[in-house]
């Protein structure tokens, strides 16, 4: 394990191809999933082209045992000659489904319409003066919902973003909105390459007027390729704006607007030719290679992650979820709480008995903002991160390490964003 410490992650301010076996959603739903997809790629340029996939190093591909488990292509496409003698930067989009991949009914359906419908390689081809900003290749990753995901597709994910920046100069993935600050949040603290990593989707499907989904694409992949957020982890680029990923929530179940950092706020924007960065994590100053997380997945296995749990406290909250969560084998719980962190007093109840059992706790707030201080035997506080990025960061730590206080200092060192 790695034990070198580089201080508290900061805010400072800073100068397939098919679309397989889709599951239709209902109305006002956005999700379906996909059984099988084949790896693609686009040029830059105008017309399509197809490249033949590559395995090399990259982590292999998820094998289906039912007809349930959707195949994960994690097989990265070779960058091309042509693209290896341009001047432009490289970029791999790698598409994972969400609205932004969504076939509406007609041109103004916008509720009305099938998640994760269209390829990458066909979106890629349809934005207009891509050939001015960045030679682009595709990966069909998957063609799901954001919360069809497995934490072992995250593994994945994480794991071929990493492969794909041992070549390409950046990359981007897109997603469904509903869990992307937890996907966010777990290919920022796993992904060990210092290059651009930009997470985008949309609001409204491909296909509908005014759809915010082109213009996502076409600024995510801009920011990737201008190199501008290089060794600040993954960020989330939508609406013009760029947050990092740490802190970031999807605050709106309909409105483009939707992801906000609550306190801390978006770190730079993009207006056409313009990228505006205002703040940047303290990793970015550290240096190439000197902020890495310590959560490499390349010394841990898939079934090596934690099960970790969310309790949520009310009024006269019982204490049956934490014994439940216990019981199934849960390694950390997190408490979503009232105010300050507070829970019922049967979940306090329930939370010593499961701490005597060797559960780890972190405390949070369900108000959607403000920090939790304290702690205690057991029990970590959660600073100002949302309930299910605590969960994602609890998580992490549990699959690398077992000690509390390990576990206590990671907490302190990577979930905690004031300034020494």
């Amino acid at each position: 394990m790695e034990t070198r410490k580089f201080g508290k992650w900061s805010l400072i301010h800073a100068s397939a191809l098919t679309a397989l076996s889709l599951f239709a959603a209902p109305a006002g739903s956005v999700f379906a999933d996909a059984a099988a997809v084949t790896s693609s790629s686009v040029t830059a340029s105008a017309t399509v082209t197809t490249s033949p996939a590559v395995t090399t190093t990259a982590p292999a591909t998820t094998t289906t045992t039912g007809t349930t488990t959707p195949v994960r292509n994690t097989a990265i496409p070779p960058i091309t000659d042509a693209d290896k003698a341009s001047k432009l930067p490289n970029v791999l989009v790698i598409a994972t489904g969400g609205t932004i991949a969504g076939q509406s009914v007609d041109q103004t359906s916008f509720q009305n319409y099938k998640a994760g419908s269209i390829p990458i390689a066909q979106m890629v081809s349809e934005l207009p003066d891509k050939q001015k900003i960045a030679d682009v290749e595709t990966l069909q990753f998957g063609n799901s919902g954001s919360s069809a995901y497995s934490m072992a597709d995250l593994y994945d994910l994480s794991k071929t973003v990493d492969e794909a920046l041992k070549s390409y100069d950046g990359v981007v993935v897109t997603s469904g909105t509903d869990t992307m600050e937890e996907i966010a949040y777990f290919l920022d603290l796993t992904v060990q390459s210092d290059k651009p990593v930009v997470i985008t989707g949309s609001m409204r499907p491909w296909t509908v007027v005014g759809s915010d989904a082109k213009a996502n694409l076409y600024n995510a992949i801009k920011l990737s390729a201008s190199g501008r957020t290089a060794s600040f982890g993954t960020v989330l680029m939508l609406n013009d704006t760029i947050n990092l990923a740490r802190g970031v929530t999807k605050t709106n179940d309909y409105r483009v607007d939707t992801f906000e950092t609550p306190m801390l706020g978006a770190v730079g924007y993009i207006d056409e030719t313009t990228i505006r960065i205002y703040r940047a994590p303290e990793r970015a100053l550290l240096g190439p290679g000197k902020g890495k997380p310590v959560f490499d997945l390349a010394k841990i296995k898939k079934s090596d992650l934690a099960k970790t749990e969310i309790a949520y406290s009310y009024q006269d909250a019982g204490g049956e979820a934490i014994e439940g969560f216990t019981a199934a084998g849960a390694k950390g719980i997190v408490t979503a709480g009232t105010g300050a962190g507070g829970i019922s007093s049967a979940m306090s109840k329930a939370r010593s008995k499961a701490v005597e059992q060797g559960v780890v706790f972190v405390t949070t707030t369900r108000t959607g903002s403000g920090s939790v201080y304290g702690g205690g035997k057991g029990i970590i506080s959660g600073d100002n991160l949302s309930p299910q990025q605590a969960r994602i960061l609890l998580m992490l730590c549990l699959s690398f390490s077992s000690d509390f206080e390990t576990v206590k200092s990671w907490f302190t060192t990577y979930g905690v964003t004031e300034i020494e």
